[in-house]
């Protein structure tokens, strides 16, 4: 967590040693293959970072976010959350489909697809971009009542489309 980052930096400090935390945005087949998409998060003096560049690089990319120490631990729990429902969002949709006699590996390509197409909208979610959001509630309204309608009708639980009805509209 970022106040986790600071003790460890006050920590460092204490002892006479510099602190530079990160974030590991990798899994172990993404670990020294460059061009897998992995990354480390970094945060803390941009100087330490600079100075330790190219040995942080041989695991995987680096990102330094900013001096102050806890955004990569930020940054870190927010990208998880994101993945996180994202996974919870796939689940629900195969569990839609689940008893449909559908393909789950030709629906699983479609989903994958899907989520690819639509993850560039999720830079403009931040407050600075959401207030020019021109997506009509009621579009919205009815898109989240057709969700939730399909869901009980097919006995899926409704508790992950309740928590999230209105995100897409940045409601």
């Amino acid at each position: 967590t970022p106040a986790e980052s600071h003790a460890r930096a006050v920590w460092a400090a204490g002892r006479g040693a510099r602190f530079l935390d990160g974030g590991i945005m990798a899994v172990p087949p993404m670990i020294g293959a460059p061009d897998a998409g992995g990354y480390v998060l970094y945060s803390g003096t941009r100087a330490l970072f600079e100075e330790h560049r190219e040995v942080l690089a041989v695991p995987a990319a680096t990102r330094y976010v900013g001096a102050e120490v806890g955004l990569a631990a930020l940054y870190d729990v927010a990208l998880l959350s994101a993945m996180t429902a994202m996974f919870a969002g796939a689940r629900h949709a195969f569990a839609l489909v689940a008893d449909a006699g559908v393909d789950e590996k030709e629906f699983g390509g479609l989903l994958a697809g899907w989520l690819a197409a639509m993850a560039p909208a999720t830079a403009g979610f931040g407050a600075a971009t959401s207030a020019e959001d021109t997506t009509s509630p009621a579009v919205v309204e009815a898109g989240d009542a057709a969700l939730l309608r399909t869901a009980r009708e097919r006995g899926v639980d409704t508790a992950l489309l309740i928590a999230s009805a209105g995100s897409v509209a940045g409601a």
